[in-house]
C-alpha cells in the first residue's frame, strides 16, 4: 500500500513512499476489531452511554458524530481501556482492550507537549515506542531511522529535526499520526483530528488517513465531515445511545438522535452538501 496523497503542501514537497501493514495481529478479513455489546457507562449519577452496541470490522474506516457531551469521548476512553463499563462487554480484537493496548493507536486532538518544551519531531515519534515497551533513554540507532522512514510515510522526513512546537496545526496531527503508527498498531482512533488546522491541512490529513485505512481499521470522532465524507466507509452516530450504519448515509434515526427530528434519510454526501453550518459548524 502506499500513501499517494493528493496533497502537495503538507510539508513541502508531497512525496510519497510505501507504507507496509504494520499490525503484527493475525489478519482475518471481516474480524470483528471492535465490539461493544450492551455497554453502559457513567460519571456518579450522570449517564453518559446508555446500552450501546457497535462493531467496527477489519478494513472498516468509521467516523462518529455526535453533539458535544453526547458520550464520543467517552466511547473512545472505553475502546481504549483507560474506561471501564458499568454494564456490557467492549471487545477489542476479540478480548478485553487492555491485553491489546500495543496494538491500538491513539491520535488525540491535542499533543500533550509542554508549547516550549525543545523536543524534535523524530523524538516526539519515539515517544510511540513507550506503547510497545520501550522508553528514553533505550532508542537505539534503528529505532531512530525507523522514526524517520514512518515520517517519511507521512510527509513529514524532511522537518524530522525541526523542533515539534514549530510546526503548524496540520504538521502536528501528521508527527502525532506517526507517533501512532510506530508502535504496529492493528486499530487507529481519533478525537476530531482536524480541530484547528487550516482547510488545506485538512486535505492533506484525510487523503492520509483515506490511504491508512487500506492496512488499518479506523475509527474517527469527528464534526467535520464535509472533508470525510468521500474517504469513510461507515457512521455512527452518539447522543447517549449510539445508532450504527454500515453504509456512509444518515438515516431519520440517525438524525433525530442528534439534531431531532428530520423528515426524511439521505446520503451523507447530500446532506452535508445541503447542511454544512450543522455538520461543519
Amino acid at each position: 500500500m502506499h500513501i499517494d496523497s493528493h496533497c502537495t503542501s503538507c510539508s513541502g514537497h508531497g512525496h510519497s513512499l510505501p507504507l507496509e501493514p504494520a499490525c503484527t495481529h493475525q489478519h482475518i478479513p471481516g474480524e470483528e476489531v471492535i465490539s461493544l455489546q450492551d455497554v453502559s457507562f457513567g460519571y456518579g449519577d450522570q449517564e453518559v452511554l446508555t446500552q450501546v452496541n457497535l462493531t467496527v470490522h477489519r478494513g472498516d474506516f468509521m467516523a462518529v458524530i455526535g453533539p458535544n457531551g453526547g458520550g464520543k469521548t467517552t466511547l473512545i476512553k472505553l475502546i481504549l481501556g483507560l474506561l471501564s463499563p458499568g454494564s456490557g462487554a467492549v471487545r477489542v480484537l476479540g478480548q478485553n482492550p487492555l491485553q491489546h493496548r500495543p496494538a491500538i493507536g491513539y491520535v488525540p486532538q491535542h499533543a500533550a507537549v509542554q508549547p516550549r518544551f525543545p523536543i524534535t519531531v523524530r523524538d516526539v515519534v519515539l515517544l510511540g515506542l513507550r506503547r510497545a515497551g520501550r522508553s528514553w533513554p533505550g532508542y537505539s540507532a534503528a529505532d531512530k531511522r525507523t522514526a524517520v522512514d514512518i515520517l517519511a510515510q507521512v510527509d513529514m522526513a524532511d522537518l524530522a529535526q525541526r523542533r515539534f512546537d514549530a510546526l503548524s496545526g496540520g504538521q502536528k496531527q501528521r508527527v502525532l499520526v506517526a507517533r501512532a503508527l510506530i508502535a504496529a498498531p492493528c486499530l487507529l482512533l481519533f478525537d476530531e483530528p482536524t480541530a484547528n488546522i487550516d482547510p488545506q491541512g485538512k486535505i492533506c490529513l484525510f487523503d492520509l488517513l483515506s490511504s491508512l485505512s487500506q492496512t488499518i481499521t479506523i475509527l474517527m470522532v469527528s464534526h467535520d465531515l464535509i472533508s470525510a465524507s468521500t474517504r469513510i466507509t461507515s457512521v455512527a452516530a452518539v447522543n447517549r445511545r449510539l445508532i450504527q450504519n454500515t453504509g456512509r448515509e444518515l438515516t431519520h434515526a440517525m438524525l433525530a438522535l442528534i439534531y431531532g427530528t428530520h423528515d426524511a434519510s439521505c446520503p451523507l454526501d447530500e446532506y452535508i452538501k445541503g447542511l454544512p453550518s450543522i455538520l461543519h459548524p
